[in-house]
C-alpha cells in the first residue's frame, strides 16, 4: 500500500487557511508556480479540487471546508511531535518568535515594558506585535497568532478560546488646551455633545457605549472625523476643536513615553455620562494551554500589566 506524502499536510493546512495559492505561497516562502504544483499534487492525493475559481477569487470546495478543521489539528499535532521536548523550559536558550495581536494603545502602554521583561530572562525571544483590523479568532485557530489582546467582543471569539483578564480600563475625553470645554467645571452631557468629535475605528463603526448613554438622554454626538488609532485621535484633537475619546491607560503612558510638550498641550476630563469599564484580556487557543513557553509568556504579560496598572 502506498503511504501518502505527509509533507503535503502542512501545505494543505496553509492552503485551506489562506484560500488562495498566492497567500499560501507567501506563508510557506515558495514561488506561486511551486505552490500551484503542490496544489495539483494535493488534488491528485485527495481526489478533490480543493480550491475552485469563483469569479476573480478562489473558494474552498465542500470537501475542503469539511476537512479544514481536521487538517489544522493534524498539522498542529505533527509540528508538536517533531518539536524538541519542552518538558524543561530553559528560557536562556529559548529561540522563538511570539506574535501578539493588539491595538496601538496597548503597545504604547505596555510594549516596551513587556519587551524588556522578556529580554531579561529570554534574550533570544522575539515579540512581534501585529495589528488587529478586526476581532476574529481565525488567526488564533490557525496558529498565526499566539495571543490576542483586547476587549472580548460579543460573538467575536468561539467558545473554545481561553481568556484571562489583564486589567480594567475606561475612556476619557481629550481636547486641546484652551478649548471651551476646559473652562467648564460641571460639564453636562449636552455641552459635551455640542462639539464635534474624532473617534477611533478600524471597522467603520462610529458609535459605541458613549453614544448609547447619550441616546438615553436624547442626545447625539456629531462625528466629524474617524481615524485608525488613538495617537492620530490625539493629534487631531490637539490641532482642532474636536473632542477625542481614548483609554485612560493610553493617555497615562502617552505622557510618559512621548513628547511631554505635546501632551502638555492637551486637556483630559471624565465623561459626563456613565459608561461601563472595559476589561482588557489576553486570549489564546486551547492547543497552547499546556505549552511551557506559551504559559511563561502569558504569566509575564499578566505580571507586566498589573505592575504598570495595579488594580
Amino acid at each position: 500500500m502506498n503511504e501518502p506524502d505527509l509533507n503535503l499536510l502542512i501545505a494543505l493546512d496553509v492552503l485551506l487557511a489562506e484560500g488562495s495559492v498566492a497567500g499560501a505561497a507567501r506563508r510557506l516562502g515558495l514561488s506561486a508556480s511551486a505552490m500551484s504544483r503542490t496544489l495539483s499534487r494535493l488534488r491528485a492525493t485527495t481526489g478533490d479540487p480543493l480550491l475552485v475559481r469563483a469569479g476573480r477569487h478562489m473558494v474552498l470546495t465542500p470537501h475542503a471546508e469539511d476537512i479544514r478543521t481536521r487538517t489544522q489539528s493534524a498539522a498542529f499535532e505533527a509540528r508538536a511531535v517533531l518539536s524538541p521536548s519542552a518538558s524543561v523550559l530553559n528560557l536562556s536558550t529559548l529561540e522563538r518568535t511570539f506574535t501578539l495581536r493588539s491595538n496601538d494603545g496597548f503597545v504604547v502602554a505596555f510594549g516596551a515594558s513587556l519587551i524588556a521583561a522578556a529580554a531579561a530572562v529570554a534574550p533570544l525571544v522575539c515579540l512581534r506585535f501585529a495589528p488587529k483590523p478586526e476581532k476574529s479568532a481565525r488567526q488564533l485557530r490557525e496558529g498565526q497568532v499566539d495571543l490576542e489582546i483586547g476587549v472580548l467582543g460579543e460573538n467575536a471569539m468561539g467558545p473554545e478560546i481561553r481568556l484571562q483578564a489583564l486589567f480594567r480600563d475606561r475612556f476619557v475625553a481629550v481636547v486641546r488646551k484652551g478649548h471651551p470645554l476646559e473652562q467648564v467645571t460641571m460639564m453636562t452631557a449636552a455641552q459635551y455633545a455640542s462639539f464635534g468629535h474624532v473617534v477611533v475605528s478600524r471597522r467603520e463603526r462610529f458609535s459605541g457605549p458613549v453614544d448609547q448613554a447619550l441616546a438615553e438622554l436624547g442626545l447625539e454626538r456629531n462625528i466629524a472625523a474617524v481615524v485608525p488609532g488613538f495617537s492620530a485621535a490625539l493629534a487631531v484633537a490637539q490641532a482642532s476643536d474636536l473632542v477625542a475619546l481614548v483609554p485612560a491607560s493610553f493617555l497615562i503612558f502617552q505622557s510618559v513615553t512621548y513628547d511631554k510638550q505635546a501632551m502638555a498641550a492637551l486637556y483630559a476630563f471624565e465623561l459626563p455620562v456613565k459608561t461601563r469599564e472595559i476589561t482588557i484580556s489576553q486570549m489564546w487557543h486551547p492547543r497552547s494551554e499546556a505549552d511551557p513557553a506559551h504559559r511563561w509568556l502569558r504569566q509575564l504579560l499578566l505580571s507586566v500589566c498589573r505592575q504598570r496598572l495595579p488594580e
